[in-house]
């Protein structure tokens, strides 16, 4: 199986991440990108949703065993080669010409939440899965640019909390904090996204403009960050 596969109906773009728990690495934001730049090139698309084929999981982030591994052979100044390319890929989806929506059929734990929180929309699965930034004890804090990204998708006093406690929220409570659209079962996870996107037959011109406009902040932090 692909490390991506994808599906389009209409102007919908359906991709499924099938790289198991959908872990962080070279190889994934390698795989991300190639089928993005396909999206791109299919002026028939105007909606991206993205899905997991695991059971239980969405993204649990980073690969830490992976990035464990290269910063013993390659010291840890390795890590902020991976953070430019964590960087690279959620400025890519914020910024993406199309509406982008998370299709949450599981775990979003660390990364994968913050990767969430990059879409424009968010539906959950409400019988499995927590939506969770374990940060505060896996001893990986959050930075500027992670913090403005998932500012845009929930209340600062929520992200406060959940930054210092490690907190794990279900879909119910997601929705109560108005981090996600709608909390689903899992039969209708798809149809209520597919039903949703139908309506979002939008100008991907106008799409890319008004993100340029509404994420300009999140941009410029983005390229100060990556001077020199």
């Amino acid at each position: 199986m692909e490390d991506f596969s994808c599906t389009i109906t209409d102007h919908i773009a359906v991709v499924t991440m099938n790289c198991g728990e959908n872990r962080f690495n070279f190889d994934f934001f390698n795989s991300f990108h190639n089928i993005l730049d396909e999206l791109e090139k299919n002026e028939t698309v105007s909606v991206l949703v993205v899905a997991s084929s695991h059971e239980k999981i969405w993204s649990n982030g980073i690969d830490l065993e992976w990035i464990s591994k290269e910063m013993e052979s390659k010291g840890p100044e390795f890590f902020e080669v991976f953070a430019v390319e964590l960087y690279r890929m959620l400025m890519r989806i914020l910024t993406f010409p199309m509406i982008t929506i998370a299709a949450i059929s599981g775990h979003a734990f660390a990364g994968g939440a913050i990767m969430s929180c990059a879409f424009d929309y968010r539906f959950m699965r409400n019988d499995r899965g927590w939506f969770c930034f374990p940060e505060i004890d896996i001893k990986i804090p959050f930075t500027p640019i992670l913090n403005a990204i998932v500012l845009k998708a929930m209340p600062i006093a929520k992200l406060n909390e959940m930054q210092l406690s490690g907190e794990r929220l279900t879909a119910d409570e997601c929705l109560d904090y108005k981090i996600i659209k709608k909390s689903c079962s899992m039969d209708g996870l798809m149809p209520d996204i597919m039903e949703f996107a139908g309506d979002l037959k939008k100008d991907r011109q106008m799409i890319k403009t008004m993100k340029e406009l509404l994420f300009s902040d999140i941009v410029k932090l983005h390229q100060e960050s990556t001077k020199g």
